[in-house]
């Protein structure tokens, strides 16, 4: 069975279990999502985050929140992220060739990754940018085809410290496409904490930079 936990304590506070609905098995009416917030804790959020063998794991946010830096820090399994992708083109291009010569091969080969991560079958952790729903809507056709679940996490940093990101990394996005990325993420955030995520979503765990630092392992059960 899947199912999404949050490891508060030493003994574990879970969330609500989703029954994962069997492969093959004809549309029907899914569970209501779980929306958890792990905000505003101020120490006390879960270091640990476990969700179903077979579940899928978006996380998204502003450019410069974060995202990469919790990924490689604390994914335990497969995950697919596309900055891992650019810096490995990097590495092959020329130094004076700007990225926006061959970003369209970065993308194609960001997404045939993440086809080969799918058809592996098992759990796997995916960045998103945000801007693309596509993406949501593609993992959550494979995740109900699998018989298991989608779920969001969604890092809530404000934009200047998504700015202040960015700097560090000595990487940016120009403000046209920040100021896209910030009205595709202030769309999603504020669906969310209706109690709205996006369509085909299990479930969406909220947190912000401080539960981001705080969490040690993103993992898959079983």
């Amino acid at each position: 069975m899947n199912r999404t936990t949050a490891y508060v304590t030493a003994t574990g506070v879970a969330l609500p279990e989703q029954p994962a609905t069997p492969a093959g098995e004809a549309r029907g009416a899914l569970p209501a999502p779980v929306v958890r917030d792990l905000r505003g804790r101020a120490g006390g959020s879960p270091h640990t985050l476990l969700f179903g063998a077979h579940d899928l794991v978006v996380v998204t946010g502003l450019p410069g929140s974060g995202k990469s830096t919790l990924m490689r820090r604390a994914v335990r399994g497969a995950r697919v992220d596309s900055q891992d992708t650019r810096d490995r083109w990097d590495r092959r291009m020329p130094r004076l060739l700007p990225y926006a010569a061959y970003r369209p091969l970065v993308r194609l080969s960001h997404y045939a990754g993440l086809r080969r991560a799918l058809r592996a079958g098992g759990g796997v952790v995916v960045h998103d940018c945000g801007t693309q729903a596509w993406v949501r809507r593609w993992l959550a056709r494979e995740a109900r085809r699998r018989g298991a679940r989608l779920h969001l996490l969604l890092l809530d940093v404000a934009p200047q410290q998504a700015l202040d990101g960015q700097r560090e990394r000595g990487r940016g996005v120009s403000r046209y496409a920040f100021l896209r990325h910030r009205a595709a993420s202030d769309r999603l955030l504020r669906a969310v904490e209706r109690g709205e995520p996006p369509a085909g979503c299990g479930s969406a765990v909220l947190i912000d930079r401080d539960a981001a630092n705080a969490l040690r392992h993103i993992g898959f059960a079983g």
